[in-house]
């Protein structure tokens, strides 16, 4: 098996690494990866400036993969169409370093990375893991490939997107797995004003996650109970039970009258 490895934290993330160690167990393993952090982006492209990438070594001479100076997405779709000799099986993004639940799903740069994958068909999976400043990547991952691998055996589950996260509380027990919805209850804003030096104002934004709903199981409520998560995703953003309605408006034909 293939396997395309990306982030958004960086080709030098711990979680980057450990998730490596652990797909080889699948397969042959290709990273491409943002040169810098890249949190947050969402699903932005580079297309205005030449997108630039060189392989990386480790201080013991390993190839580490190719650093891309561009987005999640970027990497991924630089390295199908033009850096990897073949298609791969899998594109994995992550281990994040903090969750992708919820709302925050939209403006991921993890997620992007797996939707990017998913553009060419290619079963796709984001991995995060609950940000905590000892965060045992290398258990994450065991976990994480544990989850994959059992995909894999599901003919169903191929060429499919799919986002997974794992809060620290898993990592002591046995982990159930909940196959769970994206929570879409509106986070809080709120932003943090502050003055530099010189006087001027500047904002730090501080989002306020949402209480989960208390009708359903989400991947929000089910994070909370310490249970790792598991959500198939669709990038068709098409409301299409909409659709029927919208076309009996009647819509008549406008013209420009200049």
């Amino acid at each position: 098996m293939k396997i395309l490895l990306t982030n958004d934290d960086g080709i030098y993330a711990p979680g980057l690494a450990a998730m490596e160690r652990q797909l080889q167990h699948l397969g042959e393993v290709t990273v491409a990866a943002p040169l810098t952090e890249q949190s947050g982006v969402g699903h932005s492209i580079t297309y205005l400036k030449p997108l630039m990438a060189r392989e990386v070594f480790d201080d013991a001479g390993r190839r580490r993969g190719w650093a891309v100076e561009g987005s999640p997405a970027d990497c991924v779709k630089l390295a199908i169409c033009a850096l990897l000799p073949d298609r791969p099986d899998l594109v994995v993004s992550g281990i994040n370093s903090g969750m992708n639940a919820g709302i925050n799903v939209l403006y991921s740069g993890t997620v992007a990375a797996a939707i990017e994958g998913a553009f060419f068909g290619t079963t796709s999976v984001a991995v995060s893991l609950e940000f905590h400043e000892a965060a045992r990547y290398d258990v994450a991952a065991e976990l994480a490939v544990g989850v994959i691998e059992q995909m894999l055996s599901q003919e169903k589950a191929k060429h499919h997107l799919y986002n997974m996260n794992i809060p620290m509380m898993a990592l002591d027990n046995p982990a159930e797995v909940k196959v769970v919805p994206m929570a879409t209850s509106p986070w809080g804003e709120d932003f943090r004003k502050k003055i530099d030096p010189r006087g001027r104002p500047y904002y730090w934004a501080n989002g306020l996650q949402p209480d989960p709903p208390s009708h359903e199981e989400t991947d929000l409520s089910a994070l909370r109970a310490g249970k790792i998560t598991l959500t198939p995703l669709n990038f068709d953003m098409t409301h299409r039970s909409k659709l029927a309605e919208m076309r009996e408006w009647n819509l008549t034909n406008v013209e420009c009258q200049m």
